[in-house]
């Protein structure tokens, strides 16, 4: 039996389309990239930080873009403008998502907040994707979507984007099978907890939630990193065009055992005490907020 040698991803030169660039992530990646000899197009819908983030990189090949991944339409147009100006896309980075703020469940949350976010964590990617699919096979370049540790952990207070994640997951595995053979690929990316605005609620700014993720995330998994360290992770995996990038790596062992450990955690929330008074608390909170 015989098997591809896949070829590693070089960034000199290569132009790369970045989505959530303004801010956190998606930032520490553009800077990480463009010190690798990358040409950036960094698209959000944060002017003012994707202005100061070509400051940064002293306005050397670098492109911003103002856009809701949600568009279509307004991808589209920026993929006619990057190949105007670049000629190619090499690698896309869809790492845009949003996340429940404050904390909510289901049963309080407004649809119209819950599908918002699936549009954006879902089907922006997608989007972001297919816009970008057929110059990513030309060139044999590589996808790297930012899904997170939630793909696998449960997603109470947040199901809208725990869903959306693990959604996105399977999505990037299923297109990187569809793409072997033609030289391109795709990846994701698992974040753990990372100090982003994203992150806010369980870092101090909502008492509650970051109780609860004290007391179900201990030791080594409830530690903070930084976007540079998630950064670091992603060159390294997107060199080597890995199908799985977990930042930080103690992440991994959990995904292997991610079947024991749905049991295992859905059976410790059924009991748990805190956890059931602590979801009561914020649904009354939610409430007292109307």
């Amino acid at each position: 039996m015989q098997y591809q040698q896949m070829e590693p991803f070089k960034l000199e030169n290569k132009v790369v389309v970045i989505t959530g660039a303004a801010n956190g992530i998606g930032s520490a990646i553009a800077k990480t990239l463009h010190q690798q000899g990358a040409i950036i197009v960094a698209v959000d819908l944060d002017e003012d930080s994707l202005k100061k983030l070509a400051a940064d990189l002293d306005h050397k090949r670098i492109m911003i873009e103002i856009a809701d991944i949600t568009s279509y339409t307004r991808l589209q147009e920026i993929r006619n403008t990057i190949h105007k100006s670049q000629g190619k896309v090499d690698l896309v980075i869809a790492n845009a998502g949003i996340a429940c703020d404050p904390p909510s469940t289901f049963r309080k949350m407004t649809n119209e907040v819950f599908e918002r976010i699936v549009e954006v964590d879902l089907f922006g990617v997608t989007r972001v994707v297919k816009v970008f699919l057929e110059d990513i096979i030309d060139n044999k370049g590589h996808i790297l979507v930012t899904s997170s540790v939630y793909a696998f952990t449960n997603g109470a207070l947040n199901s809208p984007y725990a869903s959306s994640k693990a959604a996105i997951e399977m999505f990037t595995r299923s297109l990187r099978a569809e793409l072997a053979g033609t030289g391109a690929t795709a990846g994701v990316l698992y974040p753990g907890w990372v100090r982003t605005d994203i992150s806010k609620s369980v870092q101090g700014d909502h008492d509650i939630a970051t109780k609860l993720k004290q007391r179900l995330f201990v030791g080594p998994l409830g530690h903070f990193i930084t976007p540079n360290q998630v950064a670091e992770q992603a060159l390294r995996g997107i060199v080597r065009r890995k199908p799985r990038i977990f930042a930080p790596n103690r992440w991994t062992p959990l995904s292997l055992l991610r079947g024991f450990l749905s049991m295992a955690t859905d059976n410790f929330l059924d009991r748990d005490k805190f956890f059931q008074t602590s979801i009561k608390e914020i649904e009354d909170s939610l409430d007292n907020t109307k």
